[in-house]
């Protein structure tokens, strides 16, 4: 299996209405992405196992079975790159649950193509600082008490105690080791989201949370420090192996 590389900006759309599908491949490719299609699960995997994507943009209503559970199987399969989820379902449940079970990012129908087009250049924004600072076919990031899995995303004490983590628990870890010993402000920390007095509550609440577990080791506690008026640091040396 190839691996392209993150600056071809490659991305599998998957909708079963043909028509969407179009319309987002061609807006996309007007941004010189690399887009390939896919209107079932089934299609999907086949598509994943020819090449890996850098996005997935998933349709929640495929007519093979359900984007959710497609998601959360690909998460458990140790799919570890983005993954954006597009659907007529506008519930506040379905989107933390879209959320908690493994998608990046959450787009309600219908919407404007250029705003799925600015959150996909968002998160390849993100991904590159990423691949800049991280060494290439890396498994483990490894930080204090602590051996975090990016592939299966599973955390794991020095002497193999696992720890579960929420997807969106995951997702913030990853942003913190992505840059260590920085402060980066909520909207840092998960920018795909709006600044808002509810969204500063959630991640304040999810670092409590990511907080909490990584103190149940020695110096655990230590690892995330609260920078008033402007954020979080990770405040522990991060290797990857």
């Amino acid at each position: 299996m190839n691996s392209p590389s993150i600056s071809t900006g490659n991305i599998l759309v998957v909708d079963d209405d043909a028509d969407i599908r179009e319309l987002i491949m061609e807006q996309l490719q007007r941004e010189a992405y690399s887009v390939r299609t896919a209107s079932s699960v089934q299609e999907t995997r086949e598509q994943l196992s020819i090449m890996p994507a850098h996005v997935v943009v998933l349709d929640l209503n495929l007519p093979d079975g359900d984007g959710l559970m497609l998601c959360r199987e690909l998460r458990s399969e140790g799919f570890a790159d983005a993954i954006i989820m597009v659907t007529a379902r506008d519930s506040a449940i379905d989107r933390v649950l879209g959320l908690e079970l493994g998608a990046d990012d959450y787009l309600t129908k219908p919407f404007e193509p250029r705003e799925l087009t600015a959150r996909i250049r968002n998160l390849f924004r993100r991904m590159s600082v990423v691949d800049n600072n991280r060494p290439r076919n890396v498994r483990y990031a490894i930080f204090g008490p602590w051996r975090l899995d990016l592939l299966q995303r599973r955390l794991v004490t020095i002497d193999d105690r696992l720890v579960m983590l929420s997807s969106s628990e995951f997702r913030l870890l990853n942003r913190f080791i992505e840059a260590p010993k920085q402060v980066l402000s909520r909207e840092m920390l998960l920018p795909e989201r709006a600044a808002t007095v509810a969204f500063d509550r959630s991640i304040d609440l999810q670092v409590s949370r990511l907080r909490q577990k990584l103190a149940s080791e020695p110096e655990g506690d230590e690892l995330i420090v609260t920078v008033r008026s402007e954020g979080y640091l990770f405040a522990a040396d991060v290797a990857f192996e």
